[in-house]
Order: C-alpha cells, then sequence, then structure tokens
C-alpha cells in the first residue's frame, strides 16, 4: 500500500480489526520510510459496476460518491456513522448483485429507500436535490406524504402542536 504522505510503495499492517458489521476490516499501517500511520478499509467487491447516467454516459461507480450524497443529507441529525456505512454498503450490495451496469436512477431510489426508513429529515433532503424541486409546494407534497406514511407507526415525538 503506498504512503499517501510520502508515497513510498512499502507500509507494514500494525493492527487489523472488522468493522461494519464484518463488511470491511479496518487495516492500521506504518510507513516504512517515513513512520507516518494511515487507515486503509479493505472490502468484499463482487464486480465492477459501471453507473448509466440520465444522459447516457457512463463511470464507475464510486461508494465515496455514494456515502458523500447521504452525508449531506443526514448532515447536522442525530445519525450513528455506522448506520450510514451499513446503509451504504447495503446499497452497494443490492446494485452488485443486478449485473455490471446499473442507472443511476436506481441508485437514487435506492437511497431514497433507505433514508426513508432511516431519517425522515434527510430523506426530504435527499429528495429535494434528487427529485429537484423547484416550488416550496414540492417540499409540501413530500413532507405530506412522510407524515402520512409515518402516521400508521407510533411517532416517538410528541404531536407538533405539544412542541410550540
Amino acid at each position: 500500500m503506498r504512503c499517501p504522505f510520502c508515497a513510498h510503495e512499502d507500509s507494514q499492517v500494525k493492527d487489523s480489526r472488522p468493522s461494519e458489521d464484518g463488511a470491511a476490516i479496518r487495516r492500521r499501517r506504518q510507513c516504512e520510510a517515513c513512520g507516518a500511520r494511515f487507515t486503509t478499509f479493505e472490502r468484499v467487491q463482487l464486480r465492477d459496476l459501471t453507473v448509466v447516467k440520465k444522459n447516457g454516459e457512463r463511470e464507475p461507480f464510486d461508494r465515496d460518491k455514494l456515502a458523500r450524497a447521504i452525508g449531506h443529507a443526514t448532515r447536522k441529525r442525530d445519525i450513528p456513522g455506522d448506520k450510514i456505512d451499513r446503509m451504504v454498503t447495503g446499497i452497494q450490495r443490492r446494485l452488485e448483485t443486478q449485473g455490471d451496469e446499473v442507472k443511476s436512477a436506481e441508485i437514487g431510489e435506492a437511497v431514497m429507500d433507505g433514508l426513508k426508513a432511516l431519517d425522515h429529515v434527510a430523506y426530504i433532503r435527499f429528495a429535494s436535490i434528487y427529485k429537484d424541486f423547484s416550488e416550496p409546494g414540492h417540499f409540501t407534497e413530500i413532507a405530506e406524504s412522510v407524515e402520512k406514511e409515518g402516521a400508521a407507526a407510533p411517532s416517538p415525538l410528541p404531536p407538533r402542536d405539544k412542541l410550540l
């Protein structure tokens, strides 16, 4: 593994442990040249995925890009990082089982499904960008649909009028 600090080609593994519920291995490494320490993750990859965008362009699937998009939606929400990692891993596994090429819309819908189950505010944030909301009414529509679906399940929060 190349050192990210000095670009030396050799590093020594100092510690390995499972992470993401056993879906990855976290390794602490130390560069043999400069002595700097850094962390790497090793994950199973079933296949190389290609994302087919709306305009027909193709690009390699980027797990980090998926994690960043979910991170933007969940920013300042009380959601543990390990839940987000598990969601990203679950989405990636689901996509890998579908074939070598995946449409960007399928990724977006998978993220929407995952966020809807994880956090309604993050779901609405992601939907506003993914669905390209252009009117304030779009926020109202999606918030009402989430509220209707949430009404079927008991809410851990008191009703809105009790909060004011």
